[in-house]
């Protein structure tokens, strides 16, 4: 239709298409005894067109013709602009349009074979255009509407035309299918989708008796059955399964020849809402158990679980089991404090017994500080606690293993290590430095955390340790390491967020101040601890778990190898090694380290031969 229709004003705009449903419903009920009779052919008076009749909707509606002037108009002149105006497409619009034009020559008997034959053809593409509409009509309202005006058209240039009564029935048809998709679309909106009756399901279902096939009701099927997924999924979410298992069987019922593979994905959906919810509670049991009355907080969560559960589901039974665990942990309880005894004579590193759970390691999204190296974020479960020296490995302790076995460290044959100048306030390189001198290059004390030692010195020292007491030592693992730094707190730093509480670390503070009187340039402005360099290990508070210095007086050495992020990385908390690698993974803050390396989740890599006075390391014995 040419955008110049859209100025044309019909009489029956008035009429709502309901309306109109209804007038035809109106003349399908009527008696046809009373009915009139249908007239023959439109009747032409004072430029108007009346139609009355069969049983289209199209029936009920008026078609007024724009008034052609024939008093003293000449008939020739009429002939060439009915002609021009049918060649340009111009068939109704105005008084220059061709069927009004036809129309009122047909009134003249000596032109009245001209205009029957030009409104014959104006009939034929009055017909395209209609069909054209009509195609369009089941997704596109403005089409139906359109089809609907051609319908009056139609009617009044040749009512008993078959192919006219064949395109008012399709109009008619049209229209009360667009009828029951409106009705099923506003129902689907008010959220009466009909599951037990009536609503968007019945309306769209009465669409589709009309018209199989028909494409905007069977979008509006789907879009009930979406409807209800929703439903379900929103019941799961809340972990009430029941109501979204009867919510997905109404949504069974939607399209069950089209729609099983669409719900199926969706039941898939819930048994993984469900999995997750499981599992959360799970953890949720695990982790509480070892703090206080953590025992009876377990077991509401497995009550919760259960609730939820399939009988014998795996995660029940696992928390059922590590609840009997902790009522009964056998030799060790979480946080227990324990030494093993050297073949040698005296006792290890002081152990604490972490407890087994769950923790995300790694940096948060939006992270202030955080790298890439530091992502994703994932998911760690451990399936058994682990014991991890409570304070660095101290030069005391490792004066013992010297003395045990001869192993000369990768400084002292090299002949040199870093330590700090404080002159330059930087690091340089000191000759004789080794794991017997302090961070200055000076001799240590015993009790301080031993420096200038390589990760493989540290291997060393682990496996010496092994074979004393007969137990398995190791590094910690980057994930053991970061799980007993964060202690069950999720923060950018190990106490929260924001500047340390008092003693919680030797890290750099705006209130320390070297021997020389020098200070950080970037540090905690309010925080200090009164040591520049390291201290002796245990000078700082404990965390949650007893555990002291994760973060702060030396970086540690951990088992891991390097890698760039945590893509592939193992999810069971073990370590991440490369047969062969030349560097590994340090953790913790230093006595050294800007705020920004005293965050949970910062790592570094290492060589595995560098030495220095900011690096230490502790130990971890498997229960």
């Amino acid at each position: 239709m040419s955008s110049s229709k859209s100025r044309l004003r019909w009489a029956w705009i008035a009429c709502a298409l309901g309306a109109a449903l209804c007038a035809g419903c109106a003349r399908e009920d009527a008696d046809p005894d009373v009915a009139g009779d249908e007239p023959a052919a439109a009747e032409v008076a004072e430029g108007s067109v009346t139609i009355s009749g069969d049983d289209s909707a199209a029936a009920s509606l008026t078609w007024r013709a724009p008034a052609v002037d024939l008093a003293g108009a000449d008939p020739a002149e009429l002939r060439e602009r009915a002609s021009a105006a049918l060649a340009d497409g111009r068939l109704y619009e105005d008084a220059d349009a061709a069927v009004p034009i036809y129309l009122a020559l047909s009134n003249l008997p000596e032109h009245s074979r001209f205009a029957e034959a030009g409104l014959q053809r104006a009939q034929r593409q009055l017909l395209q255009e209609g069909d054209a509409a009509l195609a369009a009509a089941g997704e596109d309202d403005a089409a139906l509407r359109e089809a609907l005006e051609l319908a009056t058209i139609l009617r009044a240039i040749d009512p008993q035309a078959e192919a006219v009564q064949g395109f008012l029935a399709r109009v008619d048809l049209a229209e009360r299918v667009s009828a029951s998709n409106q009705a099923g679309e506003q129902a689907l909106a008010a959220g009466d989708l009909g599951e037990t009756g009536g609503g968007a399901l019945a309306a769209f279902r009465e669409a589709l008796e009309l018209v199989p096939g028909q494409p905007r009701a069977q979008q509006g099927l789907a879009a009930v059955e979406s409807a209800l997924i929703r439903r379900a999924e929103a019941a799961a979410e809340t972990a009430d399964f029941d109501t979204a298992a009867r919510w997905l069987a109404h949504a069974t019922e939607v399209r069950p020849d089209d729609g099983l593979d669409t719900v199926a994905d969706a039941r898939e959906r819930v048994s993984r809402i469900r999995a997750t919810r499981i599992t959360r509670l799970r953890d949720l049991g695990i982790g509480a158990l070892p703090r206080f009355g953590g025992i009876d907080q377990a077991r509401r969560h497995l009550a919760d679980l259960l609730r939820i559960a399939r009988p014998g589901d795996p995660a029940a039974v696992e928390l059922r089991e590590r609840i009997d665990l902790a009522v009964h942990y056998g030799m060790y309880a979480p946080g227990q404090v324990f030494t093993d005894a050297l073949q040698t004579g005296g006792r290890g590193p002081q152990m604490a017994v972490v407890p087994h759970g769950a923790f995300t390691m790694g940096a948060a999204d939006g992270e202030r500080d955080a790298s890439d190296y530091e992502r994703p974020a994932h998911a760690i479960r451990f399936g058994r606690g682990f014991g991890m020296s409570i304070r660095e490995v101290t030069v005391g302790q490792f004066r013992r293993f010297i003395a045990a076995t001869g192993h000369r460290t990768r400084a002292s044959r090299r002949g040199f290590s870093m330590v700090y100048d404080e002159r330059s306030n930087n690091f340089v390189r000191s000759s004789g430095a080794d794991w017997h001198t302090d961070y200055l290059g000076r001799p240590a004390d015993d009790g301080l955390p031993v420096l200038h030692v390589s990760a493989r010195d540290a291997q060393a020292y682990v496996e010496w340790l092994s074979a004393q007491t007969g137990k398995r030592y190791r590094l910690p693992s980057e994930a053991e390491f970061e799980y007993a730094l964060r202690a069950g707190g999720r923060g950018r730093f190990p106490w929260g967020e924001g500047e340390p509480p008092p003693r919680v670390a030797n890290t750099t503070g705006g209130l320390d101040r070297s021997p020389a009187g020098r200070t950080w340039a970037n540090a905690f402005t309010g925080y200090g601890d009164g040591y520049w360099g390291p201290a002796p290990v245990g000078s700082m508070e404990p965390n949650a778990w007893g555990l002291h210095d994760l973060s702060g007086n030396v970086s540690e050495w951990v088992a891991d190898c390097w890698h760039d992020g945590y893509r592939r990385a193992p999810g069971d908390g073990s370590a991440w090694i490369n047969p062969g690698c030349r560097d590994q993974v340090i953790r913790g803050g230093s006595w050294a380290s800007s705020p920004a390396q005293t965050r949970s989740a910062w790592r570094a890599p290492a060589s595995v031969d560098i030495t220095n006075a900011r690096l230490g390391f502790r130990v971890v014995r498997e229960l």
